[in-house]
C-alpha cells in the first residue's frame, strides 16, 4: 500500500538467489522454496527468472494476512491463483489483537503488554476500532473472536497454510479448533462490511 518509487534502489540479485536455492534443492537439503514479505512484482520476477533460466520454482509466499491486513488481496491473491503459489498466512490473529483480549488494556504478560512499544502496527486506534466491530460480529453469531478471525483466513481460496501461534495450551487448542468452524455467507458478508468501513488498518 502507498508504493513510492525511488530512482535509486538497492536490489538483491534475483538470479543469484535462485541459483543458490536451486543448488540447495539439488543437494537434497530442502524440497521446496518460498518467499516472505514479498510484493506481486517481486514474485513475478522470481517466477519469470526461474522459468527462463530453468531454475527451481517459488512455491509459496509467507506474508501477513488477517482481518486487519488484507492487502494480500491486492495483486498477490490473483498471482496465487494463476501461478499456483499459495499464501502461508502469518499473524492471522493480528499479533493477538483479533482475539479481543486487548479491548480494555493489554494483559501484562501478553505480546503487546511486553512489546507493544515495538509493534505498533496492530495497536493503533483504527485497529482497535475495527477489532471491536469484528468482536461484535463474533458475539452476534456466538463464536469466539479467535475462531472468527482464523476461520476467515481458512476460507481464502489462495491459502496454503494458516500459521497459528499460541503461548498457552488453551490458546493452541482454540486455534486448532478453528479448522472445524464454518462461516456462513451471512457472517462473511458482515465481516466484509466491517472491512469496507475499516479497510486495512494494519497494512
Amino acid at each position: 500500500m502507498g508504493y513510492e518509487h525511488k530512482d535509486y534502489e538497492e536490489w538483491n540479485d534475483f538470479e543469484d538467489i535462485l541459483n543458490s536455492l536451486d543448488e540447495i534443492i539439488k543437494s537434497g537439503k530442502v524440497k521446496y522454496i518460498g518467499l516472505s514479505k514479498e510484493s506481486a512484482w517481486g514474485l513475478t520476477k522470481f517466477l519469470e527468472i526461474s522459468k527462463t533460466k530453468n531454475l527451481s520454482r517459488i512455491m509459496s509466499v509467507q506474508n501477513p494476512y488477517n482481518l486487519l491486513n488484507r492487502t494480500y488481496e491486492v495483486g498477490l491473491a490473483e498471482m496465487s491463483h494463476r501461478e499456483d503459489v499459495g499464501l502461508l498466512a502469518y499473524s492471522p490473529l493480528g499479533f493477538g489483537m483479533l482475539t479481543g483480549k486487548y479491548e480494555k488494556s493489554a494483559p501484562q504478560n501478553s505480546r503487546l503488554g511486553l512489546y507493544g512499544d515495538w509493534f505498533t502496527r496492530y495497536s493503533n486506534d483504527m485497529c482497535k476500532k475495527a477489532t471491536s466491530e469484528y468482536v461484535k460480529v463474533a458475539k452476534k453469531f456466538n463464536i469466539s473472536p479467535t475462531h472468527l478471525a482464523l476461520a476467515f483466513v481458512n476460507t481464502r481460496a489462495f491459502l496454503t497454510s494458516n500459521i497459528i501461534g499460541a503461548t498457552t495450551m488453551k490458546q493452541l487448542k482454540e486455534d486448532i479448533e478453528s479448522i472445524n468452524i464454518k462461516l456462513s455467507s451471512e457472517i462473511i458478508d458482515e465481516i466484509n462490511l466491517v472491512h469496507k468501513n475499516n479497510p486495512n488498518p494494519a497494512p
